[in-house]
C-alpha cells in the first residue's frame, strides 16, 4: 500500500484491525519501518493514529524508529494489549530500540518520537522466570521523544522503562501494578524506570503529573547504568504521585535531581530513597526534594544513605510513617560519611519511632528551622488476644474486646502463629495492614488466619525520640528547631538522643525549642562531646 502525503497516518488503513482478536504487531511494524524509513528520507514526522479498538499484539514487540508517533484516541479508548501465547519466551514490550538488541547510543539513537493517548495492557505476557525486558515501553537512547497521557498496567517488568533520555518530557503517565513478575530484588519492575548517564554529564528530562500505584519495585526511579558514568544533571520530577510500590521515588545515581510538589504514600521502604541499590551501586547526590508529602509509608518517610552527600530536603511534611520520618544510613558495604546534608523547615510529625534518625557518618551537615513533634507513637505495649472476640480479613485485624492507643501499634509485626503482617495504623479495636507486596490485596503470605486464632503484639521501644544521632558527626549545625508533644498522650520520649556511639565534634546546637517531651528534654548516652 502506498503511503499518504502528509503526517498524519490511520492505522485502519495500512492493515491494523482493533478488533481484540487479530494480531496486529506484524501490521504495526511494517507501518513503523515505512514512516521511520520516510522520516530517514527527508526528514519529517509522521504521527500513526489509533482509532479507538483494542490491538492485539502478540508473540513479538515492535522495533521502534526515528520520526515516528503512536498517537491513540484517549485511555480505555485506545488499547495496545500485549501477549505471548505463541512464544512464552518473548517479552513481547509494545516498542522498543534497546543497546544489546540493536546498537542504540550516542550516534545510535531514536528522535523525534511521541506516544500519548492510549492505554497498554501486559496481563497477558506470561513467563517462566522474569525477564526485564517485558516492559511496556522499552526504548533506549531517545532524543526529543514525548510521554504523554499513558495508561500502563500489570507489565511484568517496568512499564514505562525507558534510558537515556535527551530533551524529553514524560507527563501525565499513569502505571499501575507493573512489575507484576519481580520479586522486589530484581533489576526493574517500576512503573516509572528511567535508566541515566548515557549521554554524559548533562540529561535534560521532566517527569511531571504521573502517578504510579501498586508497582513491584519503584514507583518512580532513576539509575545509573555504569559505574564509571558520571552522574548527569538537568532531571526534575515534578507534581507526581506515588504510592504502594517498594519505593515510592528513588535516586539511584543522579547530580542534582530536583523533586517537588510530589505526594509519596504508603510505599513499602520508604517514601522516597537515596541508596546505593541500583545496578552499579552509585547513589544520587547533591538534590533537593522540596515542598513534598510524604505520609505513611510501611517503614520510612525518607532514607538516605551511600551518598557524597550536598542533598537539600526543604519545606516538606513528613508524617506517620511506620518506623522514621528521615533516615540517614548506608547499606552495609558502605561506611564513608555524607557531606553538607541539610534539613531545613520540615514538618516532621507522628511517625512511629523517631522523627530524624541519623545513623550514617554525617560532616557539616544541619538539621535547622524544623517543627518536629508527637513521634515515637509506636508506644502501646505488648499485646495478644484470641478466641470468639478475634476476627481476621485479609487486610485487618478486629479485636471487639480490646482498648488499643490509636496508632500506638503502628509499624509492629504483628503474630498469628505462621503468619505476619505489619500494622499501617490501628483505632482502638482494628488494626489496618500493609499489603504483603505492592498491588497486592492481602496482607497475609499464604491465606487469612481463622478466626480466633491467637495474635501477639511485641512491647515499644523504650526510646522514641525526635531526633536521634546514632553515629559520629562532625561540625553538625542543629539551630532553630521546636522539638515537642502536642498531644495529650505524649509519645516523643525524648527532643534529642545522643547514642552511645553517637558523637557531634565540633558542632553547633543552639536556639533549638526542647520543652515538653514525655520523658526529658534529650538523652545524652555520650557523656561528652568528642
Amino acid at each position: 500500500m502506498v503511503l499518504s502525503e502528509g503526517s498524519v497516518y490511520n492505522a485502519r488503513d495500512y492493515g491494523l484491525v482493533g478488533d481484540g482478536v487479530a494480531n496486529d504487531q506484524p501490521a504495526l511494524q511494517a507501518l513503523v519501518d515505512r514512516l521511520g524509513e520516510a522520516y530517514a528520507d527527508d526528514g519529517r514526522a509522521r504521527v500513526i493514529h489509533c482509532p479507538p479498538g483494542v490491538y492485539s499484539i502478540r508473540d513479538a514487540g515492535t522495533l521502534w524508529r526515528s520520526g515516528v508517533s503512536l498517537v491513540g484516541d484517549g485511555m480505555g479508548a485506545t488499547t495496545f494489549v500485549l501477549s505471548n501465547e505463541g512464544n512464552r519466551v518473548e517479552p513481547v514490550p509494545l516498542a522498543y530500540f534497546t543497546v544489546v538488541q540493536h546498537g542504540a547510543s550516542r550516534e545510535n539513537h531514536i528522535a523525534d518520537c511521541t506516544f500519548a493517548r492510549f492505554e497498554i495492557d501486559g496481563s497477558g505476557v506470561k513467563l517462566a522466570r522474569y525477564d526485564y525486558l517485558a516492559k511496556g515501553l522499552g526504548l533506549q537512547y531517545v532524543m526529543r521523544g514525548r510521554f504523554r497521557d499513558l495508561f500502563i498496567h500489570d507489565t511484568a517488568a517496568t512499564g514505562l522503562g525507558c534510558d537515556f533520555l535527551q530533551d524529553t518530557v514524560v507527563e501525565g503517565v499513569v502505571a499501575a501494578r507493573c512489575g507484576r513478575l519481580d520479586t522486589g530484588q530484581q533489576m526493574g519492575g517500576a512503573g516509572i524506570g528511567i535508566g541515566i548517564g548515557g549521554w554524559g554529564t548533562s540529561e535534560r528530562l521532566t517527569v511531571s503529573t504521573c502517578t504510579a500505584v501498586g508497582n513491584g519495585t519503584n514507583g518512580i526511579f532513576l539509575e545509573l547504568q555504569q559505574p564509571n558514568w558520571s552522574p548527569p544533571r538537568g532531571i526534575r520530577i515534578t507534581a507526581c504521585h506515588t504510592e504502594d510500590n517498594r519505593f515510592g521515588i528513588s535516586d539511584w545515581g543522579a547530580d542534582g535531581l530536583v523533586v517537588n510538589g510530589c505526594t509519596m504514600i504508603g510505599n513499602h521502604e520508604a517514601g522516597f530513597d537515596v541508596s546505593a541499590q541500583g545496578t552499579c551501586g552509585v547513589a544520587g547526590r547533591g538534590g533537593i526534594v522540596a515542598d513534598c508529602i510524604i505520609d505513611a509509608n510501611i517503614l520510612d518517610g525518607l532514607s538516605i544513605g551511600n551518598t557524597p552527600g550536598r542533598y537539600i530536603v526543604r519545606g516538606n511534611r513528613i508524617s506517620r510513617n511506620g518506623r522514621y520520618g528521615y533516615r540517614e544510613h548506608n547499606l552495609a558495604r558502605d561506611s564513608i560519611p555524607a557531606h553538607e546534608v541539610v534539613l531545613d523547615g520540615n514538618e516532621i510529625w507522628e511517625n512511629g519511632l523517631d522523627g530524624v534518625r541519623i545513623e550514617a557518618g554525617l560532616i557539616d551537615g544541619a538539621v535547622v528551622n524544623n517543627r518536629i513533634r508527637d513521634n515515637g507513637r509506636r508506644q502501646a505495649g505488648a499485646a495478644s488476644g484470641s478466641g470468639e472476640r478475634v476476627s481476621y480479613t485479609p487486610t485487618a485485624v478486629c479485636d471487639s474486646g480490646a482498648d488499643w492507643l490509636p496508632d500506638g501499634h503502628r509499624g509492629k509485626m504483628v503474630t498469628v502463629g505462621n503468619w505476619t503482617a505489619v500494622v499501617a495504623a490501628n483505632t482502638a479495636t482494628e488494626m489496618l495492614l500493609a499489603p504483603v507486596r505492592p498491588g497486592a490485596t492481602t496482607a497475609w503470605a499464604g491465606g487469612t488466619p481463622p478466626a480466633g486464632a491467637t495474635y501477639r503484639l511485641p512491647e515499644a521501644p523504650p526510646v522514641r525520640p525526635g531526633i536521634t544521632l546514632a553515629v559520629a558527626t562532625t561540625d553538625l549545625t542543629l539551630r532553630h528547631n521546636r522539638v515537642w508533644n502536642a498531644q495529650q498522650h505524649r509519645s516523643q520520649t525524648h527532643a534529642l538522643w545522643i547514642t552511645a556511639d553517637g558523637t557531634h565534634g565540633s558542632s553547633n546546637f543552639q536556639d533549638n525549642d526542647f520543652v515538653n517531651n514525655a520523658i526529658a528534654p534529650t538523652r545524652l548516652d555520650t557523656p561528652h562531646p568528642t
